[in-house]
């Protein structure tokens, strides 16, 4: 026979347990609640010989109560102690983010506390869910502190690139247009402008004296954006030859109104043909 304990002082997760339990599919399984001093106990005793499935068991339901009882605060933790310095909102973000970086880690996460729960309770008769979750997974923990770090860096890379975006908007609307009108084609992440007589514009690639560059990489596309800076046409025909990213998304933030995206006119189909992009009828 195997006996074990489970101790917390939060009702909701005695609740949660109590009713997880209830649901195994496993014989010869006896259970209860007892409270003793400070702590609410669920006491399990299992009678029958397969005392490997019982660990893996309830080894799981203890990994689940964990993500969703103490995930959470752990990340909050993390964050109020490490990135003080951001205001409540910020933090909110940064939360927010992490969950995103956590979605992608599930299985990993899953695994880690299922190991560490699993060896604790190989060594011990019961666990205090709230010293283990803190102190004795510390693989988990310490993935949790970097999920952190990536979702703070996140948010301030997504602050530059607002802030960014916002100059450039500002310079947009303040200066006074130098064309009525440029094309650019865009085909495969790379840019190629035209005047309004459909002529190639020489653009120069000596960037070191550019104004308007972005402290964000765009690759080759930062020559059109600094194209596009100088000239500021009151449109731009933006032709797409594959498809949209996030450079024609920046142009659209920047230029707002002025941008105009065709996907069919007879230069759509010039470079759709040229680029042996079969065209749509």
């Amino acid at each position: 026979m195997k006996s074990y304990c489970i101790k917390t002082d939060n009702e909701k997760i005695i609740e949660y347990l109590l009713n997880k339990i209830s649901k195994l599919d496993l014989p010869n399984i006896y259970y209860c609640n007892k409270s003793f001093k400070i702590y609410e106990n669920v006491i399990m005793h299992y009678k029958e010989k397969n005392i490997e499935r019982f660990n893996n068991i309830v080894a799981d339901i203890i990994t689940e109560t964990i993500i969703r009882f103490y995930q959470e605060r752990i990340l909050k933790r993390i964050i109020n102690v490490n990135y003080f310095y951001f205001e409540e909102l910020e933090r909110k973000i940064i939360l927010e983010n992490c969950n995103e970086f956590i979605n992608q880690e599930q299985e990993k996460i899953r695994e880690n506390i299922f190991s560490g729960v699993k060896q604790y309770m190989l060594e011990n008769r019961n666990i205090v869910l709230e010293g283990v979750t803190n102190f004795r997974i510390n693989e988990y923990i310490k993935i949790l502190d970097n999920i952190v770090d990536m979702a703070v860096n996140k948010y301030i890379i997504e602050k530059e690139y607002r802030e960014f975006i916002s100059l450039l908007k500002v310079y947009v609307n303040s200066t006074e247009s130098k064309t009525d009108i440029l094309h650019l084609i865009y085909t495969n992440g790379e840019s190629i402008l035209l005047d309004k007589d459909k002529n190639i514009i020489q653009v120069d690639y000596n960037l070191n004296n550019a104004k308007y560059l972005s402290d964000i990489t765009f690759s080759s596309n930062d020559i059109a954006l600094n194209t596009l800076l100088s000239l500021l046409p009151k449109k731009i025909e933006v032709h797409i030859i594959n498809s949209e990213d996030e450079f024609i998304n920046t142009l659209k933030l920047i230029f707002e109104n002025r941008i105009r995206i065709c996907t069919s006119c007879n230069i759509c189909k010039t470079y759709k043909a040229l680029n042996n992009i079969k065209i749509s009828k």
